[in-house]
This record gives C-alpha cells, sequence and structure tokens, in this order.
C-alpha cells in the first residue's frame, strides 16, 4: 500500500483522524454488544445447568473464544489490515449471540456452551480495537489515542446492562427466554459494528502506517513519561499488567451478579451495578490516556493495582443489601481495570515495531484472554467454596503482583537510557 501526499505528516494526521472516528462508531455498537454476557450470562448459565458453582462457565467460555479470536484477529490484521482482522471479529460476535438466543429457545445446553465460546470473537475484537488508534501516532499521544476508542465503547456499554429489562420483555413477546434478550441485542450491535468498519475503515491504518514515515521520532529523549523499555521487558510488563488486572476483574465482575441474585437483589439492581461497573472501565479512559502520556506507563500501571485492591476491600466489606456499596466497588473495578489496560496497551505498543506490531499485540491479548478464563472458572469454585468477600480480597491482593514486573522494566529502561547518554570528559 503507497499513500501520495505531498505532506506526509499531514497526510498520517489526517487519515488519523478519519480512522479515529470511524472506530469510535463502531465502539458505539460493539459496546453494546459486549454487555450482554457481563449481565446475564452468569444468570443464564445458572438457569439452564441448574446450579451455581458453574455459573462462571459462560465467563471462561467466552473469554477462552476470546483469546483464540485475539490471536486470529492479530495474525489476519497483521496479514490483511486491521479492517479484514475487526470486521471478521465482529462477525463471529454476532453469529455467537444469535446461537446463545437460540440455545436458550431450544433448552440445548451443548449449543449455549459452542455459541458462548463463538461470542466471545466480539469481546476479543472489541479490544483489539484499541490498537486501530494507536497505529498512527507517535509515543507521546498513544494514551490519549488508545483512551479514544476506550471511551466511545461507554455509550453502548453503558446503556446495554440498562436495556436488560426492555430486552428481556421483547424476547417473552417472542416466546424466547428473558435472559437471551440482551444477546439478541448483542448479535444485532456486533453486526452493525462489523458493517461500519467494512464499508467506512479505508484506508486502512495499520497498512497505511507501514507506508507512511514513522510517526515517532528517531530517538525518544531519555527520563521522558514514554521513553520504552528494552523488547523483551517491555512486552513482558505490558502483559503482566494487562493479564493481571484482566484476571481479577473477570473473576469478582462474574461473580457480582450471582452474588446479588443470592441476596434478593432483581436484575434491574444488577443492571444498574454492571452498567456503573461498565462505566468505570470505559469512562475515565481520556483522563488515563493523558495519565499514561504525562505521567508516564509505569505509574498509572502501578495505580491500577493499587485501585483493584481498594475495590476488593470494598466489595467484601459492603452489606449484602448496599446496591450503592457493590456500585462503588464494581465502579472502583472497572477503574483499576481502565488503568491496567491503556498503560499496559502503551508499553505494548512502544516495545512492538510496525513491522510485527499487529502480531505482538494478539499474542499479549491471547494471554489476556486466557487469564480473563482463569478467573471466570475459578471465580464459580472459590464462591462456591468460600464466600464472595473472600473471593474479593484474593482478587484485591494478587493485583498488587502488577508492581515487580512494572518495577522491573522500568529500572531496564533506565539503565538503557543511560547507556545511551553522551559520556561527558572533563578537561584536563
Amino acid at each position: 500500500m503507497t499513500i501520495d501526499a505531498p505532506d506526509p505528516a499531514a497526510a498520517r494526521e489526517a487519515l488519523y483522524r478519519r480512522t479515529l472516528t470511524v472506530v469510535m462508531a463502531s465502539q458505539v455498537f460493539s459496546g453494546a454488544g459486549l454487555a450482554a454476557g457481563v449481565t446475564v450470562g452468569a444468570l443464564l448459565a445458572a438457569s439452564m445447568l441448574g446450579t451455581t458453582s458453574l455459573s462462571g462457565l459462560p465467563s471462561a467460555l467466552f473469554t477462552a473464544g476470546s483469546a483464540a479470536t485475539a490471536l486470529l484477529v492479530g495474525r489476519l490484521s497483521q496479514r490483511l489490515g486491521r479492517r479484514a482482522g475487526l470486521t471478521a471479529g465482529y462477525a463471529a460476535g454476532a453469529l455467537g449471540g444469535a446461537g446463545v438466543v437460540l440455545a436458550a429457545t431450544i433448552g440445548s445446553i451443548v449449543l449455549l456452551l459452542v455459541s458462548l465460546l463463538v461470542y466471545g470473537a466480539g469481546t476479543a475484537t472489541n479490544l483489539q480495537a484499541r490498537y486501530a488508534g494507536a497505529d498512527l501516532v507517535g509515543p507521546q499521544r498513544r494514551g490519549r489515542a488508545v483512551s479514544s476508542v476506550l471511551v466511545a465503547t461507554t455509550l453502548g456499554a453503558v446503556a446495554g446492562p440498562n436495556l436488560v429489562t426492555v430486552t428481556g420483555h421483547a424476547a417473552q413477546h417472542w416466546h424466547i427466554p428473558a435472559l437471551a434478550g440482551p444477546f439478541a441485542l448483542a448479535a444485532v450491535a456486533y453486526a452493525g459494528a462489523a458493517t461500519i468498519l467494512f464499508i467506512l475503515l479505508r484506508p486502512d491504518p495499520l497498512l497505511a502506517s507501514r507506508a507512511l514515515p514513522p510517526a515517532e521520532p528517531a530517538a525518544v529523549p531519555a527520563g521522558t513519561p514514554h521513553a520504552p523499555a528494552p523488547r523483551t521487558a517491555g512486552v513482558t510488563a505490558g502483559a503482566a499488567t494487562m493479564v493481571l488486572t484482566q484476571l481479577v476483574m473477570v473473576a469478582v465482575m462474574t461473580m457480582t451478579p450471582v452474588h446479588m441474585k443470592a441476596h434478593g437483589h432483581g436484575l434491574g439492581a444488577t443492571g444498574l451495578v454492571i452498567a456503573v461497573h461498565i462505566a468505570g472501565m470505559y469512562l475515565p479512559s481520556p483522563v488515563t490516556g493523558l495519565l499514561v502520556d504525562r505521567v508516564g506507563r509505569i505509574p498509572v500501571a502501578v495505580a491500577a493495582g493499587v485501585t483493584l485492591l481498594a475495590a476488593g476491600i470494598v466489595s467484601a466489606t459492603a452489606p449484602e443489601s448496599s446496591v450503592g456499596l457493590l456500585a462503588l466497588a464494581l465502579a472502583l473495578l472497572g477503574l483499576g481495570w481502565n488503568l491496567g489496560l491503556v498503560s499496559g496497551t502503551a508499553i505494548i505498543t512502544d516495545a512492538a515495531p510496525v513491522q510485527t506490531r499487529a502480531k505482538t499485540q494478539g499474542a499479549v491479548d491471547l494471554c489476556v484472554a486466557l487469564a480473563g478464563a482463569g478467573g471466570g472458572i475459578a471465580s464459580g469454585m472459590i464462591m462456591a467454596a468460600t464466600s464472595y468477600a473472600t473471593l474479593s480480597v484474593a482478587g484485591g491482593v494478587l493485583a498488587l503482583a502488577v508492581i515487580p514486573f512494572v518495577a522491573s522494566a522500568d529500572r531496564r529502561a533506565r539503565r538503557r537510557a543511560a547507556a545511551e547518554e553522551p559520556r561527558v570528559t572533563s578537561p584536563v
């Protein structure tokens, strides 16, 4: 792909703005699709399987599907561009959502499990879209580029859980179980996102970034917030940040609707708490992106671990009757995830060269999704064996493991920066 323009920098900036507009529009739709499984997936599984001990299975399945899709979308994007990868991922998510609706209608557990696996493609693609925002900018703006894509998800993601009751009534009108209604919304939303990207994401941002001159300067000044760690250390630190925050967030989030139902809360209250949680996941993105670019990747990653610990403590100590405190805990849980995702994404993008960037990002997102799947499976078992409070505190403590990973990468970055500084010799 070639870009013919008298001013390559202006061409890059114009394409960046167009790309951001198109991707943000698709994220509004995909956010609604993402929220369906989060809100009622565990409840639908508990209803069909007849036990709460396996209620974490839906989260594990669509997160496992997300893992496989992350790798495939990354590889497809590497070869054919973001447009091809993201469109295919959202189309698969739409197919999975429709399959869940059919499974609930005919009472097929096997079809439900398979469809949840395929539905996970939408989750992976929703996250992969954040990389499209950073393809055309240098390190000084990457945090804000990623956050712009994430915040666009907020509108659909917050609206989705609050439409649980409406979609449930609509589903019952068509003789479909009420808990399958949000998945019908997901199928339509993911299909809408796929259509927007397929038609409008031209030229492709990843392919264009290879054709245009680099946006980043030849050398990043030592000591700046975006000075990258060596490639291996940077990828490891970014991956660890996102893996740990994803694992903790999925584990606690998945069991919150089950915990609330067990203490007499209805779908409306559950939808409200999950909506607040998803707002916490995406709405702070502009501020997070600014902090990542101005303060630095490492401090924000550390803040992610501390915030998740606070979320665990609040959720563990909140009275079962208090929807407000549960909402606060889930908001903190979402905020901690947001801090980890934006900082981790910036660290990964800094470390990966553009020639292999999409492949590396897909592999990292595979690890992130597998961590979420593990958290989803373990959460139901831990809660059945102990309690929601134990699960929450354990998750918060685990999140602090982010700190040694990013501290190690920071030390290596500082050593490299010191080694690259020109030596000053004193006059004799």
